[in-house]
């Protein structure tokens, strides 16, 4: 892991010794008892009620407290930490989480695996790592949390090219180790990068999950080539789909995200078995930030059925991530 690294004991010791501050936790109070959630609009709650252990499969965490790598280009969100999550989960409900590195911080999971800890048994982490990383370095992952490595190769807001050969040679050598550890491999990708790897794809060892519904651009949709690549690979058992909103994949936009819907809809009515949900908070690449009570509420388009949103929302984040089993 490179300069990034740190060793498990080295980590757990200041892990545990990591508490929040009284001036920290009595902000969070104040906030969440004003109905204020930091990087999320609005201040009520959603109409769809949270099931006990519903997990919250993708967001990021953000400290200053981690510096960036001198080479980052992303910037840091503010008002990200720990504790301004807590608030998040207290508004919508869920109770367990995956967080997720940042690119911002590149291959430095530190903000990460120190969040993991402090949320506890009910969090778990997906990483970043770079081809360097030693046996031990994912053995250290493994033991404090860590359960997905990603790879972010779409491009916010520009023109994202094919997925060039190296980097598959590295993803196909990388998803071999991970999945001697039993841990996925996750992409965020544009549908067009699904579509260009797909022998890639359909030939990976490990897992596969992709991020935000895999990018179906507006108008087009379900009617991209892309989403027949997603919906065979998931046919073939091993693939997962994270139901996240992405915001440069609605041309409606909100509060409705009539299109993105209808991309929802289809996934969920194919395979709610290999579902889960993701909010994307703190939303990294949006400045106005959208109502994560109204996204939250998008569930109950996209599946109209208690027992499916429980499997969604429960019962698959227990398979792909190894939580406790609620049932």
């Amino acid at each position: 892991m490179g300069d990034h690294g740190i060793d498990r004991r080295a980590f757990l010791r200041r892990a545990g010794l990591t508490t929040l501050s009284a001036v920290a936790v009595a902000h969070a109070t104040e906030g969440y008892a004003q109905g204020r959630v930091p990087n999320s609009s609005g201040t009520e709650s959603p109409t769809l009620k949270a099931p006990p252990n519903a997990c919250d499969c993708h967001h990021h965490i953000y400290d200053v407290r981690f510096p960036q790598p001198p080479d980052a280009t992303s910037r840091l969100v503010p008002d990200s930490r720990v504790e301004d999550y807590r608030l998040f989960q207290q508004r919508i409900g869920t109770s367990r989480d995956v967080v997720v590195t940042p690119s911002a911080y590149l291959t430095d999971n530190r903000v990460t695996l120190e969040a993991i800890a402090r949320l506890g048994p009910s969090a778990r982490g997906v990483a970043v790592i770079g081809a360097g990383a030693t046996a031990a370095d994912l053995k250290m992952l493994h033991d404090v949390g860590i359960r997905a490595i990603r790879f972010s190769l779409a491009v916010a807001n520009g023109v994202t090219p094919p997925i060039a050969p190296a980097t598959i040679d590295t993803i196909q050598s990388l998803a071999g180790r991970v999945n001697a550890l039993g841990w996925h491999v996750q992409f965020n990708v544009t549908a067009d990068q699904i579509v260009g790897a797909a022998d890639m794809f359909n030939t990976l060892p490990a897992p596969i999950v992709f991020d935000h519904m895999g990018h179906m651009p507006p108008p087009t949709g379900i009617g991209h080539p892309a989403f027949t690549t997603v919906r065979r690979l998931i046919d073939k058992g091993r693939t997962w789909v994270k139901l996240s909103v992405t915001y440069d994949s609605s041309a409606v936009g909100p509060p409705t995200y009539a299109d993105v819907n209808a991309v929802g809809r289809a996934y969920v009515q194919a395979a709610p078995e290999r579902m889960v949900w993701g909010s994307n908070w703190p939303h990294p690449n949006e400045t106005d930030k959208p109502d994560d009570a109204a996204l939250f509420d998008l569930l109950a388009d996209w599946a109209p059925s208690e027992a499916t949103r429980h499997r969604i929302l429960v019962d698959n984040p227990e398979t792909l991530y190894g939580f406790p089993r609620s049932r």
